[in-house]
Order: structure tokens, then sequence, then C-alpha cells
């Protein structure tokens, strides 16, 4: 880590999750972070804004629920006959806006881009590095962030993100019916996503 670079340190005993923030860290120290890590960091999430370097761990919970989300939007996607390119945590990064981080979960609509359009964030302990403005600054078209059992989807409109009852990517996905199987689901997840499965086709 660069040697002036301080720390901060925040955890949630509650949830085993936690993390430290360093500053200030130059990209080339976050890039070489990601290369000493490789690609199998999957408890791992990094999130770097402007010199701040955020790193923070995930609980099995977090992990459980993240996999709930993509699942059911899965199903649905296949439902719809709509095309999903996963990407779960892989790194986006963008030198020049100086910001870079790993997804819970995300997806690209059609050929593959630099960043998704959509990423899911799964948020149980608010971490010291606004995610927000690195989504932003990356381009990623909509976010969408389950926090105290809910399920918001965040528009990017002229560089600033605004909360929609609807995805514009996925207009005739119900986002509300959607979060009430993540809140039944988290026991058993083949059951939930079995039940999803069988309301699509009811609705059809």
């Amino acid at each position: 880590m660069d040697p002036l670079a301080t720390i901060v340190t925040q955890a949630d005993p509650l949830r085993r999750e936690g993390g430290v923030v360093l500053e200030p860290v130059s990209w080339d120290t976050y890039e070489g972070l990601l290369r000493d890590l490789g690609d199998d960091h999957p408890s791992l999430r990094l999130t770097y804004l402007e010199g701040r370097l955020e790193i923070m761990t995930t609980s099995r919970r977090h992990e459980r629920i993240k996999t709930l989300i993509a699942r059911l939007l899965e199903i649905w996607a296949l439902e719809h006959n709509r095309r999903f390119e996963g990407y779960g945590g892989a790194t986006f990064k963008n030198k020049n806006a100086a910001r870079g981080l790993e997804p819970d979960e995300c997806y690209m609509l059609g050929d593959e881009s630099e960043v998704p359009d959509i990423a899911i964030e799964v948020i149980e302990t608010h971490g010291l590095v606004d995610k927000m403005a690195v989504y932003a600054g990356l381009g990623v078209k909509e976010v969408w962030a389950w926090e105290a059992d809910q399920l918001h989807v965040h528009v990017l409109r002229d560089g600033q993100y605004v909360t929609s009852s609807s995805s514009e990517l996925l207009p005739k996905l119900d986002v509300l019916k959607l979060a009430e199987f993540v809140q039944q689901g988290e026991k058993d997840q083949t059951a939930t996503v079995r039940r999803y499965w069988e309301w699509l086709r009811a609705e059809k």
C-alpha cells in the first residue's frame, strides 16, 4: 500500500461483515492489489473511488440473498426470452474515472461491453466509500439494491441515480413481486425459485 495511506475500520458483529478503508491509494496500487488477489476473491469486495480504497468482507446471509435474487431474475429472463449474460462479481474499473468495484451480481443484456447494464447490491453494512458514485462514474445503467428487505431500483439519468418503482431496462418485470419472493426464500432457495417460476407461467 502507499506509505501515507491511513486505515479506517468498520465492522458489523451481528452480520459478520466488516472492512477497511485505505487512503490515499494510487491507481497503480489498486491495480497491483487486484493482480495479487487474482480472480478468486469471492468473499471480498474492493471499491475504489478517487484515491479511497475500501475492502469489505461479506457474510453468508449476504451471499445467499444475492444468489437468490440472481436465480429469480434468471428464471424471469428465461420465461420472457430475454438474453442475460451474467458476470457475477467480476471487477469493472476505469482509470480515467478513477473508479473500480465488484458488484454482488451483474448482467449485460446483449453483447459484452465495458460495464454491465444491471448491477445488484445487497446492503447489510453501509461502507465508507460511495458505491453509487462509483457505479455512476462507470456508467452502469441500473443498480438494484436490496436493503432492509426491500428491492430498490436506481436508474442512471444525466449522470445521477434516481429511484424508480420499475426497471427501465426490464419494464415487464414486476419488481415488487420479485421482492416478495426474495423475502420468502431465504431458507429454501429451490422451493422459492420453483414457486416464482410457477407464478410467472400462470401470469402468461
